[in-house]
């Protein structure tokens, strides 16, 4: 395989940036990124006799997870660098891959974004490094998430299993059940519209995980890949089932059902705090979000609630993913048994995870918060006290089988992007857009020196 390409495309990727879907909080930017040099630490390491550990990463209450980590470990301290969230991160990672030199040892990533680091040798498979002491504390559907093939590359963090948050006050006025099939979404769409009410959800361009995890409920599968062979690829992403969704969701916006206003900007976010959107497609994370950008407080207070994802087949269910991050042990890694150490305990302990899902930093995928009481029996301020992960969120991440993710994620991210927005606008049918996504996707991998199947 032609590795100047695949560096293209990673560079491809992190130049074009991401919404970290994990977490809603930017974080601040070090001037210094640090790499695996120990000399500037965010946090301050008290433990100075043992070996040290560098991490990047960005969650929020960072700084808490690692002082509970230095403070519990006698054998390994981290020292933590935030350098950014999401592409900014990654645009620094990149350029320490290409230089060989400057990377950490352990990194924080979406999971999505694992196989572009991977692909070109940038982070190490830890089985090795213990992995078969903490296997049994996450699902098999988080475990394919940070796999490439068989080998491991990411220890899950959280995740973003998906469900309908839906406006309370709009469902009562209009005598709306939460709908437990599309075609119960669309019916409920239209009568809402016909009694002069507001849009039923967003169809956004700018969201194409989202439109993805959409298309493998429906039973698509828009990439296959193995390791073994490097450089052999399938990319089906004009299915049936592709293009059913497009034509589905677009057919709901030429109706007037639907907005398709882009997601995650102020506009949008005012339109959900003013009731301009009966529900919201979202992911586990999305109150987190939504609750640091100014939703669920003031006027529209106590007025949301969630249900589980609409399905296509309520008989045959299948839940789907938006989001969630790893830390990862990359390739330049001083001591990768201690690095695998740190990626394994970090986010790991009782303190941490609660603090992570009490402040609603992120949905746990380690099983002993996931299947903790206290956890699945919490009442979600957000939601006004329902029980939301016990009746939609738990269930809905039990039941996730993992995906496979592709080496150029970003590009065919974008090039999702280009084909809503021109189903958006009329230009295309949906089936249409499908098609030449798959066109341009399949292109773009035989010019990165995949043979594509």
């Amino acid at each position: 395989m032609k590795r100047k390409s695949l560096i293209t495309a990673a560079a491809l990727l992190a130049a074009a940036g991401a919404l970290a879907a994990c977490s809603p909080d930017q974080g601040k930017s070090t001037a210094n990124p640090g790499g695996n040099n120990a000399s500037s630490c965010t946090n301050t390491i008290t433990k100075k006799d043992l070996p040290v550990v560098t991490m990047w990463g960005w969650y929020p209450n960072t700084q808490l997870v690692v002082d509970n980590f230095n403070k519990q470990n006698n054998e390994v301290q981290v020292c933590w660098t935030n350098v950014g969230q999401g592409g900014d991160e990654y645009q620094k990672f990149q350029t320490a891959i290409s230089a060989g030199t400057g990377a950490p040892d352990v990194i924080m990533v979406e999971m999505d974004r694992i196989p572009t680091f991977q692909i070109q040798n940038a982070l190490v498979d830890i089985r090795k490094y213990g992995f078969d002491a903490v296997k049994a504390n996450y699902s098999e559907g988080a475990w394919k998430d940070v796999s490439v093939g068989e080998a491991v590359y990411g220890v899950p963090v959280d995740g973003g299993p998906l469900a309908m948050i839906y406006r309370k006050d709009v469902f009562d006025k209009y005598k709306i059940t939460p709908p437990k099939t599309w075609d119960e979404y669309e019916k409920a769409a239209q009568k809402v519209k016909d009694a002069g009410g507001p849009h039923f959800g967003d169809l956004g361009a700018n969201v194409p995980a989202l439109l993805m995890a959409l298309q493998i409920q429906k039973g698509a599968a828009p990439f296959t890949y193995d390791p073994a062979q490097p450089k052999s690829i399938g990319v089906k992403l004009n299915d049936q089932a592709s293009k059913d969704v497009f034509d589905y969701w677009g057919g709901l916006a030429k109706k007037g059902l639907v907005g398709t206003q882009d997601q995650f900007t102020p506009e949008y976010i005012s339109g959900v705090i003013n009731g301009k959107y009966a529900t919201y497609i979202s992911a586990a994370w999305a109150p987190g979000y939504l609750t640091g950008a100014g939703v669920g407080k003031g006027k529209d207070t106590g007025k949301f609630a969630v249900a589980p994802l609409p399905q296509w087949d309520p008989a045959n269910p299948v839940q789907v993913n938006w989001g969630g991050s790893a830390f990862s042990v990359t390739s330049q890694a001083k001591n990768p048994e201690l690095a695998a150490k740190v990626a394994y305990g970090l986010y790991a302990d009782d303190d941490s995870l609660k603090d992570g899902w009490t402040n609603q930093v992120i949905f746990p995928l380690n099983l002993k918060a996931l299947k903790s009481p206290e956890f699945v029996d919490a009442k979600v301020g957000f939601f006004n006290g329902q029980q939301a992960n016990k009746e939609v969120y738990v269930p809905a991440a039990d039941a996730y089988k993992g995906v496979t993710y592709s080496p150029f994620g970003q590009y065919y991210f974008d090039a999702m992007t280009k084909q809503v927005s021109a189903m958006i606008e009329g230009s295309v049918t949906g089936a249409q857009a499908a098609d030449k996504l798959q066109e341009d996707v399949a292109a773009y991998a035989k010019e990165q020196g995949f043979t594509v199947q």
